[in-house]
């Protein structure tokens, strides 16, 4: 999942976005709220967190512009401001949920976890593809059992395909949404990965899970045929 972080304080933003990656998502940075906005219109993000006070544009006005711009992803306000109305004027603006600071990181996780979760429509939390269990709160991944022991970027692209409930899901969907935008498109990464997490996922196992469709890209299904 790809997320960007809109926080004008450089330290702050600095120990959010490498937290946020050790919990496996890709994460982008602005530091105000025309760069936020440039950011949104090129990629695809899963979340937005934002801070309520930003040099030049205000955290509300660009959760507004986002809105305007027809971008549905969920947006966690970040604000110093901890007074009702500040959250009923970010809540109107179009956010989905705020937290206060001082914040603690644990609790931020937890909501970035429920937001994402709550998409388009309920998300449990956790995901089956056959006997292949993804626990999404621990990022606990299991087969038949077996407990399977994935780096952070594999478990980010394998709970990224089981999302997509058996769709198929092409590279450039793939780089968006599991790499930040310092990822080179043109590499072969993807593809390494995907047969690392091929080996660790389907090797010993009659039946495959991971399947790559020629021309298309990959997706995660209990049938399919290899090309």
């Amino acid at each position: 999942m790809r997320i960007l972080v809109v926080e004008d304080e450089r330290d702050a933003a600095r120990m959010l976005a490498k937290g946020l990656r050790e919990q496996t998502y890709a994460v982008d940075v602005a530091a105000d709220g025309p760069s936020a906005l440039e950011n949104a219109v090129a990629n695809d993000y899963d979340l937005v967190i934002l801070d309520l006070m930003l040099p030049g544009m205000q955290g509300i006005e660009v959760c507004r512009e986002l809105r305007g711009t027809g971008s549905a992803a969920p947006i966690l306000m970040l604000t110093a401001r901890d007074g009702v109305s500040d959250r009923v004027a970010g809540l109107d603006a179009g956010a989905d949920d705020y937290v206060a600071k001082p914040y603690h990181l644990t609790e931020l996780y937890a909501r970035v976890r429920a937001l994402l979760r709550r998409g388009p429509v309920l998300e449990p939390s956790v995901v089956t593809t056959g006997d292949l269990v993804i626990d999404t709160r621990t990022r606990a991944v299991s087969r038949a059992g077996e407990p399977i022991r994935l780096t952070s970027r594999e478990y980010a692209l394998l709970e990224y395909l089981a999302r997509r409930n058996g769709d198929v899901v092409s590279r450039a969907a793939i780089a968006d949404h599991v790499w930040d935008e310092g990822f080179d498109s043109i590499s072969n990464l993807i593809d390494v990965y995907v047969q690392r997490l091929r080996r660790k996922i389907d090797d010993g196992h009659a039946v495959r899970l991971l399947h790559t469709i020629r021309g298309s890209g990959y997706t995660l299904r209990t049938a399919g045929d290899d090309d």
